[in-house]
């Protein structure tokens, strides 16, 4: 396997020259939680409160959007964020998408989906879900699968910052720390790793 650049440097390297849209690129482990939390909140009260839905309905939609973010994270990571286009403006792109975190790999400020990306994200899916589903479901299916992808990005600060001495948490870390550091064509699931066993795309055991 090809390897890359990787900088063990903890600071923040510049990646447009516009101070705008760098500060867009740029943000604290905490945002996403002060951005969707909210939302998130709004969506419990609107199915349980405003139409009433029942717990037992509620609670199989939200663990539905749940499982369902576990394969978007995998899909979103192997397929989009790990695509590599031939052409310079394609890598370009996928540099500050992606390729950015590969090469500084502990840059505290590119270890969480700044919103300047996440919300057109979330909108995206959001509509898609709603067109998609029966009537108000949405409103649980998508608190779950925010919800996912919030323990996503606290997950993934956690491990490139956190020091786990044993269990699962040091599995996964080890998981994710192989991806980086010995073969980024395995090892996508960063908060889950039941898809790389499903896919195959797991580290051999040795």
């Amino acid at each position: 396997m090809k390897k890359n650049f990787v900088s063990n440097s903890t600071a923040s390297i510049r990646m447009f020259k516009n101070d705008f849209l760098e500060s867009l690129s740029k943000v604290r482990f905490y945002v996403p939680l002060i951005v969707y939390v909210p939302v998130i909140a709004f969506l419990f009260w609107k199915a349980l409160w405003e139409i009433e839905m029942p717990v037992l309905n509620f609670a199989g939609w939200f663990l539905l959007g749940l499982a369902i973010w576990t394969i978007t994270e995998y899909i979103l990571h192997r397929y989009v964020f790990h695509f590599e286009p031939d052409a310079e403006w394609g890598k370009k792109i996928h540099f500050i998408f992606h390729g950015v975190h590969h090469d500084y790999p502990n840059d505290a400020k590119r270890l969480v989906m700044p919103p300047s990306a996440s919300i057109p994200m979330a909108l995206g899916f959001y509509f898609l879900f709603d067109w998609l589903l029966p009537d108000t479901v949405v409103y649980p299916f998508f608190s779950g699968f925010m919800i996912g992808y919030l323990f996503y990005d606290m997950v993934h600060y956690a491990l490139h910052h956190a020091n786990f001495k044993s269990g699962f948490w040091k599995q996964l870390k080890q998981h994710h720390m192989l991806h980086h550091y010995s073969d980024s064509t395995k090892g996508y699931g960063v908060s889950w790793t039941f898809w790389d066993h499903i896919f195959r795309s797991n580290f051999d055991k040795k």
